[in-house]
């Protein structure tokens, strides 16, 4: 197998308010619009986000995490901070060596930016 793209598919109630979050926030942008339907890219990321409709009766999604490496998350956090986007979990430092924060998006979607550090003592 040679996979050489990836994609997450996220169903959601409001497909608009979650592609402004990913792009305002997080420097996506629109590459494929649809009446109902937005594939959002960033010429640095591995993976694509698309958003969907969710359907009617399906149950919105729980425990999904989209977690994105970035280099810096300190700085990361800063800036989020000073734009006033919605920290859900502030930045921390967790023993298994990554520093991280959390962000969740208007239909609750829940962003993770992390960065792998060295473990204490290392």
């Amino acid at each position: 197998m040679n996979i050489i793209a990836s994609a997450v598919t996220l169903n959601v109630d409001d497909v608009a308010a979650s592609s402004n979050f990913f792009s305002g926030y997080l420097g996506f942008h629109e590459s494929v619009v649809g009446e109902a339907y937005a594939c959002l890219v960033r010429p640095d990321a591995t993976s694509d986000v698309v958003l969907r409709p969710r359907a009617a009766g399906e149950r919105p999604a729980t425990g999904v995490v989209v977690t994105l490496t970035v280099t810096d998350v300190a700085a990361e956090y800063e800036r989020l901070v000073r734009e006033g986007a919605p920290i859900s979990v502030p930045l921390r430092e967790e023993p298994w060596a990554e520093r991280l924060f959390q962000l969740t998006d208007p239909n609750g979607i829940v962003v993770q930016l992390v960065e792998w550090v060295p473990p204490a003592g290392a």
